[in-house]
């Protein structure tokens, strides 16, 4: 049997929502990913990952150093799902001791780590892919498609828009994990749009971005906008939590399912846990329960980026926190025509120009392909998709046009150190690589 007959084997390093979300691919097809390790400090998450994926007692770590101190690999690969800051220092070792990787995004929190990362990879010849799954969404795939085709001619300009939902801004970046750059090690920007400025340089492939700009701030999300009479937890002491549009009873409890597995991992200690174990969770520690306007975030609520790139072009994006709707939308105009659409609505409009006489342009509307399956996908169908490329790219199989790796996936990393760079010392920012 040759290599590309086999499963690939990998270990789990952070039984997060993100690694264990990739690693179910396995339990789909086990025929092509077997999940035989993991490593996680938590017992209870060691514990269910064993259980689910069946994994051997020898095969559960509780860090990094008992995997690597085995002094030899025990599976082709490893998921690595830890968080951002940590990410180039679980994943040195690691490569040094002969793992290929699946790595979340963002690759580092700083310029610095990546370019070393890079230089380990390269020195240790092994196959690092990125969790770029935007790349993997037919949305964006059939637009990359389009670009390669040439439909458009020459790009000139790019713009990309990334609003976040209410709900969510409010779950990850002022309640949650991302709230604060000291704690997560990341900035807005890298944390929630590393994806689209990915998608931006990717767009642009073979031409590198020059010159970075970028302006943004805390605007909304702050004890300073805090309405009168406002408590400090939702479900304690708050007069106006029935009105509020931040309640943590309206956003947790009404909808218990929201954002359930960032919510309720405080309390993941007790199985098939009642609403009123919630409620008692939201009243005490649980930061979720806290008052919107009185979190220890800092990080901003909305940012726009703008790149210049070698060839002149340029791009722009837009990242708005607490919109009412949640949501990306890309349009890309070159010399021969553009290409806009939402991610959302799975189409995409192709516009050429047309001076035949009562005509100024002509449109094409593109239907994106898009399978039952994908609607689960907070992704656009990307997620599935990326594991079985990175299954390819480990067996030596043909890869997809969207296959993420170390030496491309910099660029867009590089924009958003940049950028926030800029945005912090008012002035234009150059990347030098």
């Amino acid at each position: 049997m040759s290599k590309s007959d086999k499963p690939v084997t990998a270990i789990i390093v952070g039984a997060g929502h993100r690694s264990l979300g990739y690693a179910s691919y396995a339990l789909k097809y086990p025929e092509k990913l077997n999940i035989i390790g993991v490593v996680e400090p938590n017992q209870l998450r060691r514990e269910k990952t064993a259980k689910t994926h069946n994994i051997n007692k020898e095969n559960c770590f509780k860090s990094i150093d008992e995997l690597v101190d085995l002094g030899k690999p025990i599976a082709d690969t490893v998921i690595n799902g830890t968080m951002d800051k940590i990410h180039v220092k679980t994943s040195i070792p690691l490569l040094k001791s002969g793992y290929d990787m699946l790595l979340e995004k963002p690759i580092s929190t700083n310029e610095k780590d990546l370019l070393k990362l890079l230089k380990v990879s390269k020195n240790h010849n092994r196959k690092v892919m990125i969790c770029h799954v935007l790349r993997f969404a037919p949305f964006y795939a059939e637009i990359k498609k389009r670009i390669i085709n040439g439909d458009i001619g020459e790009i000139i300009n790019i713009q990309t828009n990334e609003h976040v939902s209410y709900d969510h801004m409010s779950v990850a970046y002022v309640r949650g994990k991302w709230n604060n750059e000291s704690k997560s090690g990341s900035s807005m920007l890298m944390a929630k749009c590393s994806h689209d400025l990915d998608i931006i340089t990717w767009m642009k492939s073979g031409k590198t971005p020059k010159l970075v700009n970028s302006f943004g701030s805390l605007m909304q999300f702050k004890p300073e906008k805090m309405p009168q009479n406002a408590g400090d937890r939702c479900l304690v002491n708050c007069p106006i939590e029935e009105n509020c549009l931040y309640s943590a009873k309206k956003l947790y409890i009404d909808h218990p399912e929201r954002w359930s597995f960032y919510v309720w991992s405080y309390i993941e200690d007790i199985d098939n846990p009642t609403i009123e174990d919630k409620i008692n969770s939201l009243k005490k520690d649980n930061p979720h329960g806290r008052c919107i306007w009185k979190c220890d975030n800092n990080v901003v609520d909305h940012q726009s980026v703008i790149i210049q790139f070698e060839d002149g072009s340029t791009a722009t994006h837009n990242m708005v926190g607490g919109s009412a709707k949640g949501g990306r939308n890309i349009h890309i105009i070159g010399t021969k025509g553009e290409i806009k659409g939402n991610m959302q609505d799975n189409e995409i409009v192709i516009t050429y120009p047309d001076p035949r006489p009562d005509k100024d342009f002509e449109e094409e509307m593109v239907k994106i392909n898009f399978d039952e399956k994908d609607y689960g996908d907070n992704h656009g169908g990307g997620d599935e998709r990326l594991v079985e490329d990175f299954v390819n790219v480990i067996n030596g199989n043909k890869t997809s046009i969207s296959t993420t790796n170390l030496d491309d996936s910099i660029y867009g990393h590089l924009i958003g150190f940049k950028a926030d760079q800029a945005m912090h010392e008012k002035k234009v920012k150059e990347i030098k690589f």
